[in-house]
């Protein structure tokens, strides 16, 4: 009940991420990893149970979100001629073919002053925003805008500069009218929401932490707490909540040298589930009433043992799901933090992707493209093994009864088509 009551204050307090069959943003509608879809397929392979593969040109690990039987990724091409220079990309494809109809530069980026990537990087990470008839693209230090679905772009801002550190990352939130990000380079961390019908900036916030390594590339969450909102952002060192009104710190948790923090917070039961990024990730479970520096109070249980680097955490009903970037999964009870049970899971290679929940089934996405599907219960129960033969690092969409996996060479709807 108590779980319940939270969706539903979060939804009539955040309209514009509304349940609904649209996959609006990075994870879904509520930016949980849960699915309202039925019949998604439980197995597939490269060959099999695929209604179209697409491919993409450039590169980019963006998650795929839908509108109305649009499906909009962003992509970083490569521009010909040029030193290293890309055309970072819209590009919408028609849900039920696959097929391509409007490709839109948004930004060119100069390969010049470009700063290099990590590996498991791209540079076009971050997953777009769609509201309404618009929608809000991201690429880190090189840029944000708006166009609507369409392609007619509305703003565009390339105001806030940063030095980044292996590329860009974390995706922007909608909160009320303002687009909320990280900006978490090299030095001078911060925090920062932009008029989304403008793009101007109407706060801009320092983090300060004492990590030494300044980086990280999260995507803030949005929660309501005695009727008021607050964005979730971790960083390096420390996660905060902060007013959407003003961007004025309202409490905070420290853990120290955590840096590189990635995985998105999510907020059920009453905590904010956050990890701490590298070298030795932990989990802590935050009870978000407090106020100021609530390190030594408000922590309500913390775990340390196969924490995911990279992959968000998923809660359904009591239980917390998570893999690490090793594969090895688990399934904890979400108010104490007890384990049910731990198990690698089976086609190797490491994990990236974050995990997906619907019809009582949870699916994990390895880096070498095999899909794991589990029942989500509090016994190992393993329904099927899934290859699909190329790399796969960005989480999952869905639209319908199918699923959208991003590779890096194509994008696939695996299940029935429209």
């Amino acid at each position: 009940m108590h779980r319940c009551s939270v969706i539903i204050v979060f939804l009539l307090a955040t309209p514009m991420i509304a349940w609904t069959e649209e996959w609006s943003q990075f994870r879904g509608p509520l930016g949980n990893g849960h699915s309202q879809a039925t019949g998604l397929p439980v197995q597939w392979t490269g060959e099999d149970n695929i209604s179209w593969k697409q491919a993409i040109p450039g590169e980019g690990w963006s998650s795929p979100v839908i509108h109305q039987g649009q499906i909009i990724v962003t992509a970083a091409v490569p521009v010909a001629n040029t030193e290293q220079d890309y055309s970072l990309q819209m590009l919408v494809l028609d849900g039920s073919s696959g097929e391509i109809t409007k490709t839109v530069e948004i930004f060119r980026q100069d390969g010049s002053t470009a700063a290099k990537i990590h590996t498991k990087n791209g540079h076009s990470s971050p997953t777009p925003i769609i509201e309404g008839d618009r929608v809000y693209l991201h690429w880190g230090h090189q840029g944000t805008a708006c166009t609507k679905t369409d392609g007619t772009i509305v703003w565009r801002n390339r105001e806030l500069n940063y030095p980044p550190v292996h590329g860009n990352g974390g995706s922007p939130v909608i909160v009320g009218d303002r687009l909320v990000f990280s900006c978490d380079g090299g030095s001078d961390p911060f925090v920062v929401a932009l008029d989304k019908n403008s793009g101007k900036v109407l706060w801009k916030v320092t983090r300060t932490t004492g990590a030494s390594a300044k980086f990280s590339f999260t995507t803030p969450a949005v929660i309501e707490v005695a009727g008021k909102l607050q964005i979730i952002s971790p960083g390096s060192g420390a996660v905060c909540a902060y007013d959407p009104a003003d961007g004025r710190e309202i409490w905070r948790v420290n853990y120290g040298e955590g840096y590189s923090v990635i995985p998105r917070p999510i907020f059920a039961h009453g905590l904010v589930y956050v990890c701490t990024g590298y070298g030795t990730p932990h989990l802590l479970a935050i009870r978000p009433d407090g106020s100021g520096d609530v390190t030594k109070t408000h922590v309500s249980w913390e775990r340390q043992r196969a924490i995911p680097h990279t992959p968000s955490l998923l809660v359904v009903g009591e239980e917390l799901y998570m893999v690490s970037d090793k594969g090895v999964a688990s399934c904890l009870d979400a108010k104490t933090g007890k384990q049910h049970w731990q198990q690698r899971l089976s086609g190797g290679g490491g994990y990236s992707a974050s995990p997906l929940y619907s019809e009582g089934k949870i699916y994990f996405q390895s880096e070498t493209g095999v899909g794991n599907v589990i029942r989500a219960t509090r016994k190992f129960e393993l329904l099927s093994t899934n290859k699909l033969g190329e790399r796969t690092l960005a989480s999952y969409g869905v639209t319908q009864q199918s699923l959208l996996i991003r590779s890096d060479q194509n994008l696939y709807r695996i299940g029935k088509a429209d």
